[in-house]
């Protein structure tokens, strides 16, 4: 694990390895408590976080050992950016939120609540493929005092 900080940045480099994505989501929490986030947003902040570094660990670099999620947190005045980026071959298509009343009724698969988590605990998101190869889960979160 390598964290390096520049002026308003924090860079992770984290195992593709449940237990991992604590890291992310404490050192988040710590950069969120500094910049004044009440705490009941601070847990919204690190459930997105936990719920984006395991769907990369999982779903963009299916667990392989040699295979790293990066997490950047950029601090700004009024709001937190936090990118958590796979190796993964890059997204099937559009990343849609589970349809909860098939779930309910077992008529679909229960998966897909990590990205409804993270839909509706941040203020912004957006799920997208970089040319250089992975998957970002950019998310947002503006301070409130």
């Amino acid at each position: 694990m390598a964290v390096r900080r520049t002026k308003n940045l924090i860079e992770l480099h984290i195992p593709s390895k449940l237990g991992y994505e604590k890291v992310a989501m404490d050192s988040a929490a710590a950069a969120a408590r500094m910049m004044g986030f009440h705490e009941s947003r601070v847990e919204d902040l690190k459930t997105a976080i936990s719920e984006a570094c395991t769907n990369a660990m999982e779903h963009g670099n299916r667990f392989g050992k040699e295979t790293k999620v990066m997490v950047t947190l950029e601090i700004a005045r009024t709001k937190l950016e936090v990118n958590v980026k796979d190796q993964g071959r890059g997204l099937a298509g559009k990343v849609n939120s589970p349809d909860i009343e098939r779930q309910v009724s077992d008529a679909a698969e229960n998966r897909g609540w990590g990205i409804f988590l993270i839909r509706n605990l941040v203020d912004e998101v957006e799920f997208k493929s970089v040319p250089d190869g992975g998957n970002v889960t950019r998310m947002v979160i503006h301070v409130t005092h």
